[in-house]
């Protein structure tokens, strides 16, 4: 596989494709959305009791995510957090790589096929984007929502791809990088540790809050927050002139178990900028075989990430 044509697919299933048109996962999300018809069930229950939703935005994502990138690298292994066989167009890449890219990315590697594991997301925090139209429609809960894409090589996340389909700002709404050649996203100027303002997730939030506070004190900020992929962007910086900014973070936490397809973009993107995701031990994560994550994870970049970790309570 050439990785910087593989890198330009996985940013081509994560937004829109072109300015003359409104791209199908872009519609499909932000249009389903916005037309009041989610048909929205429930997959089953979290580990805190919440339901997993399901919605038709969730599952016309999927397919365009999931198929673009299937048809144009049949021999890969691709991991959907949807499961639906249902092809609604023909789904191809024109191979054409945009110059942001090729400025950037400069090299390219050959891998096996059956070394590369790829993560998508279809639609990350689907509980907020459903709540926003039909429990809480005066908040801006879509901010958070994000489709994600990720490539991992024998388990270490190596591309990340995060698009914000809602998001107000012009220019840049999709956040990539690839692990040790480049990104359009960076590090803030500066971060604070004491305390570090800590993002956690609003929806399984579990024991975390008091976990957090055991470890950097009664006084330490924390924001709630849906999807992790909005929780990544929260720690680097992000463009200001949006409405509703993203909000800004010094590390992310999450107790509870979570699915890789969650995270494995932003470890791509943190690990791209010098920072790290592992677990609450100090683990890395091996974004391969089983889906589930059990030992939560600590994000941080610009930080001793170390020294977060040795603060956390046993």
């Amino acid at each position: 596989l050439f990785f910087r044509s593989l890198f330009h697919t996985r940013t081509d299933a994560a937004k829109p494709r072109g300015n003359a048109d409104a791209a199908y996962v872009y519609y499909n999300v932000k249009k389903t959305r916005n037309g009041d018809n989610l048909e929205e069930k429930s997959k089953g229950k979290t580990r805190e009791g919440a339901d997993e939703l399901l919605t038709t935005g969730d599952l016309r994502s999927h397919r365009k995510m999931f198929n673009l990138i299937s048809s144009t690298f049949p021999d890969v292994t691709v991991i959907s957090e949807e499961h639906d066989n249902t092809v609604e167009e023909a789904a191809s890449w024109s191979r054409n790589i945009p110059a942001d890219i090729l400025d950037k990315i400069k090299g390219g590697k050959d891998v096996s096929a059956e070394r590369v594991t790829v993560w998508i997301d279809p639609l990350d925090a689907t509980q907020e984007y459903t709540a926003s139209l039909i429990l809480l429609p005066t908040e801006n809960l879509v901010k958070f929502v994000t489709t994600m894409v990720c490539v991992a090589v024998d388990g270490k996340p190596v591309i990340g791809v995060i698009h914000q389909p809602f998001a107000d700002f012009t220019g840049k709404c999709v956040s990539w990088a690839f692990v040790g050649q480049g990104s359009n996203v960076s590090p803030r100027a500066s971060y604070s540790v004491s305390p570090p303002k800590t993002i956690v997730s609003r929806s399984h939030s579990g024991q975390v809050r008091s976990f957090v506070q055991d470890a950097f004190g009664n006084s330490t900020t924390i924001i709630e927050a849906g999807g992790a992929g909005y929780k990544v962007l929260s720690l680097v910086s992000m463009p200001s002139s949006a409405k509703e900014p993203v909000d800004e973070a010094d590390v992310y936490i999450h107790v509870t178990f979570i699915k890789k397809w969650d995270i494995c973009a932003g470890a791509a993107l943190l690990n791209a900028l010098g920072g790290h995701m592992t677990t609450l031990k100090g683990e890395d994560i091996d974004y391969s075989g089983a889906a589930l994550n059990k030992g939560g994870l600590v994000a941080s970049v610009g930080v001793d990430h170390k020294a977060l970790l040795e603060r956390l309570p046993k």
